[in-house]
């Protein structure tokens, strides 16, 4: 009966959840904007070119520095 008075932990989200939404959605622009042959998406090939430049090196930077944060803070803990 004393268990039921306490809370249990929050889930804790991945801190790497935005960094593969920006890496998966630049992705689908690379892939729309340079290797589609979809007649289309051709009107929309320079949206999804300029998107993929932006996005695809966001999202691999923010990778890094997420994990270089990571393993910081482990050594931290230790």
């Amino acid at each position: 009966m004393g268990k039921k008075n306490e809370k249990s932990a929050v889930p804790q989200m991945s801190p790497y959840v935005f960094t593969f939404l920006l890496i998966g959605f630049g992705a689908w622009c690379f892939w729309d904007g340079f290797l589609t042959t979809d007649p289309e998406m051709l009107e929309h090939a320079s949206f999804n070119k300029v998107l993929s430049v932006i996005l695809l090196p966001w999202g691999i930077y923010d990778f890094f520095k997420i994990r270089k944060r990571q393993k910081n803070k482990k050594q931290s803990e230790d």
